[in-house]
């Protein structure tokens, strides 16, 4: 195993402990398959308790899938949806949702990541022509690409919107944890109480393995669900392993131990770095990801002890992030070795 400090991404932690245990609990004996199972029941049910009691769950393996699940549900390959020009769904999925749904993303610009009716409004202009596609979803990212949160007036607002243009309001939530603790708000009322459609709701960037979920706050919306996620090869014949994480997850609230030591470990790191000169934080850190702008040598300087993501090649941008097991001696050391690169410049 790589014994560098990692700070690439969420994605690269391992899998909590008391998840492993829920693991190994449902590894007892045989259980029905493709969802049928009592574990799988189990946590739907923990899910609308969590969501609301009228939630359509789905559980799937990866986020581009629970993706591609949500888009295609609802979906005609003549409609669009608008996302925002950072979005994980327009530069980091491949073109998956394009492919598997026919339908075609309109990125709009952002700020800080964030997506607004104002940005929106000018794709929505002339689509009565037979010639053009035909908008039906926007999408956003909770937090954004950039680790900032959107507001609960400023996701009503954009719900508002949307509705009143005949859009739903898809909600890519792969860290709407982290989202969630930084607001101090339930996973409800970061999501469906402030009006989002559907929900692709994250577990594998707080601690699971291989486990996502898409849920539907308006059951009629997922009356094609169910074959999307077969299309989609997201339906795990032995789902009760995917389950049992998120049993795991929300009863008890690990999901927001996880979030918020996460959220802790990305202020901290920050806070040690504020007073570098040669660093400069280009976003408020309001997550677990920190991003800052360095020169391009003390970046790959950095590199060779420490492991991390270039956000943005043409502006030197990088992004540390840190996850539910980064330590706070891991992030000191980190700091550390970053004030060494700076002074010896």
């Amino acid at each position: 195993m790589d014994e560098r400090t990692y700070f690439i991404s969420d994605n690269a932690s391992g899998v909590h402990p008391e998840v492993f245990a829920a693991l190994s609990k449902a590894n007892r004996g045989h259980a029905a398959a493709y969802g049928q199972d009592a574990c799988t029941e189990r946590a739907t049910e923990i899910l609308r308790k969590q969501f609301g009691s009228r939630v359509e769950v789905l559980f799937a393996l990866t986020g581009t899938g629970a993706n591609v699940i949500a888009l295609q549900s609802v979906l005609r390959s003549h409609e669009a949806v608008i996302c925002a020009d950072c979005a994980h769904m327009h530069r980091d999925e491949c073109g998956a949702p394009e492919k598997f749904t026919g339908a075609k993303l309109l990125p709009a610009p952002t700020s800080a990541g964030k997506l607004w009716p104002d940005a929106i409004r000018p794709l929505l202009r002339d689509t009565s022509k037979v010639h053009r596609v035909q908008p039906r979803i926007v999408s956003v990212s909770q937090c954004t690409e950039w680790g900032t949160v959107y507001t609960v007036a400023e996701l009503r607002a954009l719900a508002d919107f949307c509705h009143d243009h005949g859009l739903l309001l898809h909600m890519d939530g792969a860290r709407l944890s982290n989202a969630a603790v930084s607001l101090g708000i339930s996973l409800k009322e970061a999501s469906a109480g402030c009006g989002v459609d559907i929900l692709s709701f994250g577990g594998t960037k707080n601690g699971l393995m291989a486990a996502e979920a898409v849920l539907f706050f308006e059951p009629q919306l997922a009356g094609a669900a169910a074959f999307a996620r077969k299309q989609a090869m997201q339906l795990c014949s032995k789902m009760r392993f995917v389950a049992a994480q998120f049993e795991a997850l929300l009863d008890g609230g690990l999901w927001q131990r996880n979030a918020s030591h996460a959220n802790a470990m990305a202020a901290r790191l920050a806070a040690a770095v504020e007073g570098i000169e040669a660093v400069q934080l280009v976003m408020p850190v309001e997550t677990n990801a920190v991003f800052a702008r360095m020169a391009p040598a003390l970046v790959t300087e950095l590199q060779s002890s420490v492991v991390f993501a270039v956000w943005d090649s043409a502006q030197s941008i990088v992004r540390w992030m840190t996850s539910f097991d980064t330590t706070a001696n891991e992030v000191d050391y980190f700091a550390e070795r970053i004030r060494d690169v700076c002074r010896n410049a």
